[in-house]
């Protein structure tokens, strides 16, 4: 029972039980008004045909009475008052018309069987107040024993028009004739009429709607269902809806949502696993150390050796760490960059002169060939980041016979829009193919491709996490980076950044 209880409350507060209750109360009220404007228009095509009867009927009762009353007139002596009844036997009534013959005076000369004083003087007042002779007066006929007895009570509202009366040049009185608006009763069965097919409709209105809405909001449902069966190891489940609307187009987003959480969930466990594999080497490279350095006593020359490599270890750890937590900041958007105008070849002569000892002592020609293009507008500290990065790297990677490193700017207008660039070129060993579209994967390295001569100088290979952070980098600031790379002849990397006064939103 409680179970029921709550499915009721559930659907009376679901969201396709209330569009169906709106959807229905608009009907309701459309229908509402269209069934009032068809009652209304139905009394004004009664009254309007009622009105247009009595005036013909008017019309013909006074040729009607003008002939036979002037014969009787004249045969007595034109006493009114002794004049036959007329009223039995009127062509053109039915048996609901009331008719009435009154004096100038207001005396009844004759009237229907059934047509009360007391209402016959009143329509008589009405008459005269309203100064009109063929304005309709609208009347509802009080009770009488002998109506009901006849069975006409149920006819009440009744039409009345009056009439001017004479014979010859004589005017004796006024023709009233009245007839009810409705003597058929259609009024009361438009209403039920009416009043059925209102229900009915909202009935149908109800069902069909609840149904639609039901069908409507299923791709909601599924939604629903598949973001509840969701978790960190099911991430594989899509809605794949083929619907052209703008819930299949919701679907879609949900989809695409999806593939981007499962993405991001596969590279934090990616990131996860090799940042544990990268920590392990060294932290096994001080464990074994340290054990050689317990195991017995050693002379100071051992000593120092083990702590060397120690230190070496542990260096390589810190650096990793840290760029590990920068590459975090910048993810999470935690990173307060302190944007400027800088310009941008200024930057790169600075950044090629303070890395020049560091080329000088690796035996590399580093030098600038073309200095270019404007300013950008970028974090100074975090823009020289990236060209220390990729110079370094330059260096790193140079030809051994003849090293060297080159670095040019420039300006450059690409659909419709003003960009500086900056590319740093080596003529080392290159970089295939296969490896372009991962160079700025977290932790991937080519080393094996792009070392130099291990005997002649020893190289710490890196964390693998360079160019991610100066690819995130570049991100943050609007920009892009490519990189072109041949075996044998050489790498040159190029970031693109939008001019000085353009930003993301132009």
């Amino acid at each position: 029972m409680r179970k029921n209880s709550s499915r009721l409350t559930d659907l009376l507060h679901s969201f396709r039980f209330r569009l169906t209750l709106w959807f229905v109360l608009i009907l309701a009220v459309i229908l509402g008004g269209f069934s009032l404007f068809i009652y209304v228009r139905q009394v004004q095509v009664l009254r309007s045909e009622t009105t247009t009867r009595l005036v013909a009927q008017a019309g013909q009762l006074e040729l009607f009475f003008g002939s036979d009353f002037l014969r009787s007139f004249e045969e007595y002596e034109g006493e009114i008052e002794h004049l036959p009844n007329f009223s039995s036997d009127l062509p053109l009534l039915q048996e609901t018309d009331q008719f009435a013959l009154l004096g100038n005076d207001g005396h009844v000369i004759q009237k229907s069987e059934y047509f009360s004083d007391t209402d016959l003087n009143a329509i008589y007042q009405l008459w005269l107040n309203s100064r009109q002779t063929t304005q309709p007066i609208n009347y509802q006929l009080s009770d009488s024993h002998e109506r009901e007895h006849n069975n006409l009570s149920a006819v009440k509202d009744y039409i009345f028009i009056g009439s001017p009366f004479g014979i010859g040049q004589q005017s004796i009185g006024v023709l009233i004739l009245g007839s009810p608006i409705d003597p058929g009763s259609q009024l009361p069965r438009l209403v039920l009429i009416l009043s059925l097919a209102y229900v009915f409709i909202l009935l149908v209105a109800f069902g069909g709607g609840f149904w639609l809405a039901n069908q409507a909001m299923h791709p909601v449902q599924m939604i629903t269902r598949t973001a509840q069966d969701l978790s960190e190891q099911n991430l594989t489940q899509r809605l794949n809806l083929s619907r052209k609307d703008e819930l299949g187009e919701l679907a879609s987003t949900f989809d695409r949502m999806l593939d981007r959480i499962q993405a991001a969930f596969q590279r934090q466990r990616q990131f996860t696993a090799d940042a544990s594999h990268e920590l392990r080497t060294p932290l096994t490279i001080i464990e074994l150390e340290a054990n050689r350095g317990l195991e017995h006593p050693r002379s100071q020359k051992e000593y120092q050796e083990i702590l060397t490599t120690i230190q070496s270890e542990n260096e390589w750890m810190s650096r990793m760490v840290n760029e590990l937590l920068t590459l975090a900041r910048l993810d999470s958007g935690r990173t307060m960059m302190q944007f400027e105008i800088v310009d941008l070849k200024t930057m790169a002569s600075e950044v090629v002169e303070r890395l020049r000892p560091l080329a000088n002592e690796k035996h590399v020609t580093l030098q600038t060939s073309v200095l270019g293009g404007g300013s950008v507008q970028a974090d100074r500290d975090y823009l020289s980041h990236v060209l220390v990065n990729l110079i370094e790297n330059a260096l790193n990677y140079a030809n051994q016979k003849d090293p060297k490193v080159i670095l040019e700017t420039g300006e450059v207008v690409r659909e419709g829009k003003s960009w500086q660039w900056v590319s740093v070129a080596d003529n080392g060993p290159g970089i295939p193919p296969e490896h372009l579209g991962h160079l700025f994967d977290r932790f991937y390295r080519v080393d094996e491709v792009r070392s130099r001569d291990e005997e002649k100088d020893e190289i710490n290979p890196g964390s693998g996490l360079g160019l991610a952070i100066v690819d995130s980098i570049v991100k943050s600031h609007h920009g892009e980076i490519d990189v072109q790379s041949e075996v044998g002849e050489g790498t040159v990397f190029t970031v693109w950044l939008p001019s000085a006064g353009w930003s993301a939103d132009t």
